[in-house]
């Protein structure tokens, strides 16, 4: 009964006499409304007061690092990977047909001029020699019964005792004799030189980079049986593209390095260009001749050769200098006098790894910001930490 009385009471007290919610009951129910306008006041006054943060005034210099255009561009670096070869290769065959029985010298072996290589078998040869030696023989025979013919009818014929027709048909004779006894010996030339054709030496000194036969084998004339790099010049062949042969400059120095040491250094000039390009790389073969090549670079090393081409118009800069405005890439170009920077549209021509080529809106002297440009603004002072 008490509580209930309480209830009662406070019931009563939060309504007036006319029955509405007493002046103490709206304050409770306001109370959270009021906590919630205050906090967002509290977060807006924050909010403008940091907008109202005033930003470092354009007087206060900034420190930049600078660096000064002297110069044009440089041209563009282009390299390209290739091998080493020897500047002479030849391939060495037999000049006739047969079985080959020998072929002593492998891949990788050096040889000297004049040493075997290969041997084909002699037996044909041999006795087409034998052959032609005995036809000569048979035709000296002949040409000496010829001689003493022609001489018993010249003194019978001097003392009269033969007629002249007879000593016509011996010197007839006669010479026909010497025709045959010549071409006799011309045979046996030849057949001497077919026998020689048997054993394959090479030419030159050198190394042996290919075989095209094996002992055993029956061989065709002209088929190579090795192939011989002779010792000498040494050459680096690339496959270049079709634009570079087109646009690179004329008679460039090429620079050559091992690809796996690059200490191994050679420069080199451009001898030969294939006069046709490749039909499934459509690239033409370029051969470079090295200058003094050093004993590391061997034949078969793979290599990268650099040149440089034609210097474009413009002016090169840090990648770090260029920046962006209203899309376009611009750069800060620095005051000397008041020492204040502005923002200068720029145009890129060829952008590299640690430098860009500005084709315009530079020139030869101009003082450009490389460090420092995010944090600049038009008629910012600034201190220069140091100028290239």
């Amino acid at each position: 009964m008490h509580r209930q009385g309480v209830i009662s009471a406070n019931r009563l007290e939060d309504v007036d006499a006319l029955g509405r919610p007493s002046a103490g009951k709206r304050l409770r129910k306001a109370a959270p409304r009021f906590k919630s306008h205050i906090a967002i006041a509290a977060l807006i006054a924050a909010t403008v007061a940091g907008c109202n943060r005033t930003s470092p005034p354009l007087s206060e210099a900034r420190q930049v690092r600078t660096v000064t255009i002297e110069h044009g561009a440089g041209g563009e670096i282009v390299s390209l990977t290739g091998h080493v070869r020897a500047k002479d290769e030849v391939s060495l065959a037999f000049r006739l047909d047969g079985r080959m029985i020998e072929r002593p010298v492998h891949v990788g072996d050096v040889l000297k001029s004049g040493q075997v290589v290969a041997r084909l078998d002699p037996q044909i040869p041999d006795n087409a020699l034998r052959s032609a030696e005995a036809n000569l023989a048979s035709m000296e025979a002949v040409l000496a019964q010829a001689r003493l013919t022609f001489w018993r009818q010249q003194q019978l014929l001097k003392d009269g005792w033969t007629p002249r027709a007879n000593f016509d048909e011996a010197q007839q004779k006669l010479l026909t004799a010497q025709a045959q006894v010549d071409s006799a010996q011309a045979q046996v030339r030849i057949a001497r030189e077919q026998q020689s054709y048997t054993v394959l030496s090479a030419d030159a000194p050198g190394a042996v980079t290919a075989t095209g036969a094996e002992s055993g084998e029956v061989v065709h004339a002209g088929q190579m049986i090795v192939q011989l790099a002779r010792q000498g010049g040494r050459d680096a062949v690339f496959d270049v593209p079709e634009q570079l042969i087109r646009n690179g400059p004329n008679d460039p120095l090429v620079d050559i390095a091992l690809s796996n040491d690059p200490q191994v250094k050679a420069t080199g000039r451009v001898r030969e260009v294939a006069p046709q390009a490749d039909s499934a790389t459509r690239t033409f073969q370029v051969k470079v001749g090295i200058a003094n090549p050093p004993d590391a670079m061997k034949l078969g090393d793979t290599v990268v050769g650099r040149i440089r081409l034609s210097a474009p118009p413009g002016v090169e800069v840090p990648a770090s200098a260029l920046t962006e405005t209203d899309g376009r890439p611009a750069v800060w170009v620095v005051d000397p006098l008041n020492k204040t920077v502005s923002l200068r549209n720029v145009e890129v021509l060829r952008y590299d790894p640690a430098t860009v080529v500005i084709s315009q809106g530079l020139e030869t002297g101009a003082l450009v910001v490389t460090a420092g440009v995010q944090t600049l603004r038009p008629g910012q002072k600034v201190r220069l930490l140091g100028a290239v």
